[in-house]
């Protein structure tokens, strides 16, 4: 009996030195657990992921190549760019009636032109601001910033002294592949009248960075279609559809995303349909959420994208009377006759290089 208090004793440091040791395995478990997500956490701000799930679009696992921007970076615009006025701005009365009724044309053109047009039925139901990103108001999106201020001008396709409203004209006929509305009707005036509030105080022949597209270095050879379509299919195709068909929205009357060839997309008289266009424009715009700052295509993908999707089938244009002049006609231009030796082929895809040094040469 009387070692009964040492056994009491002896029980009870046992307990204590378990659960001890138990609370301590916790507190071990709890910062292992913490100090993984902290670090997940630290890895994903220092790749500049955006982890808010409403951003978590299928175009967020896109690795970014190798030389195109670097996640978390940007590449610096100049200073003084050229900015679009605040919309806060348009004036009141009739003048900003009209303004907001262009922009509105300019972003839904098919809702009023398209197929089932309210006005008209006369487009293949494109809007303008497929092409003309923001309702022509992004940096290399084709931008309408300089626009009026180059107007009137002698057309280097037509040859002839044009007006503004004439290229708008020109745009329904090409990539809008339909006809030409009355050029004095209030939709066309409407839209000249927003084309000069965007551009407002651009003073003539002013050299605007962003403006138009982009002009890619040229490649060493020429852009390959094949190549091209795996672009499209790992990047392009979830909005665009397998075929290029694009995805019209819940109404029918417009698409969300247009399509890229087809009966439906532009012709091939449309600007988009010469490759320098059209992979300066997809390089700082596409895939969805691309910008110049942070294009997400290397230059190569862009010519190579451009090139498969310029192979792809679209309605013909009568182009007999484009750029006579064959001394002015431009390197990508892909209908002769040309004024050098090469061929049809090369003019469309490249390469370009030998075509430039071939001009200048000529020129010397």
């Amino acid at each position: 009996m009387k070692h009964r208090p040492e056994k009491e004793v002896v029980k009870a440091l046992v307990k204590i030195t378990r659960y001890t040791i138990f609370v301590s395995l916790l507190l071990v478990l709890a910062m292992m657990i913490f100090s993984g997500y902290v670090f997940s956490l630290r890895g994903g701000m220092a790749a500049g992921q955006n982890l808010s799930p409403v951003n978590a679009t299928p175009h967020a696992a896109l690795a970014a190549p190798a030389d195109a921007t670097t996640a978390g970076t940007e590449k610096p615009l100049p200073p003084g760019v050229w900015k679009a006025p605040d919309a806060a701005t348009i004036p009141a009365g009739k003048q900003g009636e009209m303004i907001r009724y262009g922009k509105e044309l300019l972003a839904h053109t098919a809702q009023y032109f398209g197929p089932k047009g309210s006005i008209a039925q006369i487009t293949n139901g494109m809007n303008c601001q497929n092409c003309h990103l923001d309702a022509g108001t992004r940096i290399f999106g084709n931008n309408y910033a300089g626009f009026i201020a180059s107007y009137p001008k002698i057309s280097s396709r037509s040859g002839k002294m044009s007006p503004a409203s004439a290229r708008i004209a020109e745009c329904f006929e090409r990539s809008l592949a339909g006809k030409v509305p009355d050029t004095s009707s209030k939709e066309i005036q409407s839209i000249l009248a927003y084309m000069k509030w965007i551009g407002q105080g651009v003073p003539k022949k002013a050299k605007l960075f962003g403006n138009a597209t982009e002009k890619l270095a040229f490649m060493d050879v020429a852009a390959d279609p094949a190549k091209g379509k795996a672009v499209f299919i790992q990047k392009c195709q979830n909005c665009h559809g397998k075929e290029g068909e694009g995805l019209l929205t819940a109404d029918k009357k417009e698409y969300q995303y247009p399509p890229l060839w087809g009966k439906h997309s532009y012709n091939d008289g449309a600007g988009m349909y010469r490759l320098g266009n059209f992979a300066g424009f997809v390089k700082n715009n596409m895939p969805y959420g691309a910008s110049y700052q942070n294009p997400q295509l290397t230059d190569e993908e862009a010519w190579n994208v451009a090139a498969f999707v310029n192979s792809r089938p679209r309605p013909h244009k009568d182009q007999h009377l484009d750029w006579t002049d064959a001394d002015k006609k431009p390197i990508d231009f892909p209908f002769g006759p040309y004024a050098d030796h090469f061929s049809e082929k090369q003019h469309k895809f490249g390469p370009f290089k030998p075509i430039k040094e071939a001009q200048k040469n000529q020129s010397i």
